[in-house]
């Protein structure tokens, strides 16, 4: 029963929860979201623009745009945010200032773009080429084809990818915290850690990973029930029927003699 107090009264004190809830409320949950959403915004463009060159023809873009990916995918993100944070700080500190947000935002875009980059080039690779020469018999040019016929199916395709994604980068958000948060710039796990080593217990930072959940595990359920959209919606164009929901159940072979009677 010791052993149980200890844990009970180490993760799970709910005066050291409540004391943290307001700031991780007010500060981190605003800054964790500002983070994954500003970077997940630019990073989808950047993977856009990733996708369409390393899909391209030409060399000087496809070989400049894989590069790129293999980088910014083989780092580990926190080596990434500290060379950008820490490299480029100097510019950062004349364009804005001391706030490290735009540059941890630049950092987490880039990693994000290079992941949402190979997500959105395997979507494009997935629709059928003919797709594209019916666009073309339509008279349509190459790029108006793979603007408005073949990149709009590639990304309905990789949707859950995506939001997947995006649940990756909310929690990276939280490796932001190695260039350095002023008290207002914090976000939930930089709260969370705060609180934990000046009250010397860990139900603080608990709470704030409570808070994660909160925030992915409904987006994971989302990309389910997207998925799952996607998938019925696929089988309605080829004509077939939806999975079952519920697996029927083989009827009783001595009801079915008594009623054949």
């Amino acid at each position: 029963m010791d052993i149980l107090n200890t844990l009970r009264e180490t993760f799970l004190d709910w005066g050291a929860m409540r004391e943290a809830l307001p700031e991780l409320l007010t500060v981190g949950l605003r800054n964790t979201l500002l983070l994954a959403i500003c970077s997940g915004v630019i990073g989808t463009v950047l993977g856009m623009v990733l996708a369409v060159c390393g899909l391209s023809s030409r060399r000087w873009l496809r070989w400049p745009a894989r590069v790129f990916t293999d980088v910014f995918r083989g780092l580990p993100a926190a080596v990434t945010i500290l060379l950008i944070g820490v490299g480029l700080s100097p510019v950062g500190l004349q364009i804005w200032g001391t706030n490290p947000y735009p540059l941890g935002i630049l950092a987490l875009s880039l990693i994000a773009s290079a992941y949402i980059g190979e997500i959105f080039r395997s979507g494009i690779q997935s629709v059928d080429q003919g797709q594209l020469e019916a666009a073309r018999a339509l008279g349509f040019s190459r790029t108006s084809g793979m603007r408005l016929v073949v990149i709009p199916q590639g990304v309905r395709r990789v949707l859950p990818a995506l939001v997947n994604q995006f649940i990756a980068l909310i929690k990276e958000s939280s490796l932001v915290y190695f260039l350095g948060l002023l008290a207002s710039q914090r976000d939930l796990f930089r709260i969370g850690q705060d609180a934990a080593a000046n009250s010397g217990n860990q139900s603080a930072l608990v709470l704030a990973g409570l808070f994660y959940l909160a925030i992915t595990v409904p987006l994971t359920h989302a990309v389910n029930a997207i998925d799952r959209r996607l998938r019925d919606g696929r089988r309605a164009d080829r004509g077939e029927a939806p999975e079952p929901t519920e697996r029927a159940t083989p009827a009783d072979p001595l009801t079915l003699t008594q009623e054949t009677r």
